[in-house]
């Protein structure tokens, strides 16, 4: 029997911001909702606010306007204010499923007392199957720069 292993290539952005460890892993995780679009959604209606559970298998969702919940995915590792890991449980076509999940880790590098380097690795594409994992590298791909922007411009207000 032959049998092939897919591998999709990780995704890694990079970003230093004017702002200290702690901050930089402050504006990340309890300040999402300041920084995250509410057009970067994967529930049924408008998003209302994005928030995590700062704790190891804590929840990353989003509260809409009809009341429901949408999880993007759990709390892996959290080991503020140096790392986060997260499951990012969104299938191909960009809807909630926990049978599936890329993970995207975050790490807070202190460059010195007032700057931080940002290192985001969104990987394991592999669960959504080769076309599906593809898709969601690429996508991903196109997405973390303009996110990690949104992020640098919060952290350093």
């Amino acid at each position: 029997m032959n049998t092939k292993t897919i591998q999709i290539a990780p995704v890694n952005k990079v970003i230093t911001v004017k702002a200290p460890q702690a901050k930089a892993f402050d504006v990340f995780t309890n300040g999402i909702d300041r920084w995250w679009p509410k057009t970067h959604g994967i529930g049924n209606a408008p998003i209302v606010a994005n928030i995590i559970e700062p704790y190891k298998g804590g929840r990353w969702y989003s509260t809409h306007e009809d009341g429901s919940e949408a999880v993007i995915g759990h709390m892996r590792v959290w080991e503020p204010p140096a790392r986060i890991v997260f499951g990012w449980e969104i299938n191909a076509q960009w809807k909630p499923d926990a049978t599936v999940g890329s993970e995207v880790e975050v790490r807070f590098i202190a460059v010195d007392a007032g700057t931080t380097r940002v290192e985001v690795e969104h990987r394991d594409f592999e669960s959504l199957g080769q076309e599906g994992g593809q898709k969601m590298r690429d996508e991903v791909n196109g997405g973390w720069p303009g996110l990690m922007e949104l992020f640098k411009k919060a952290a350093e207000g």
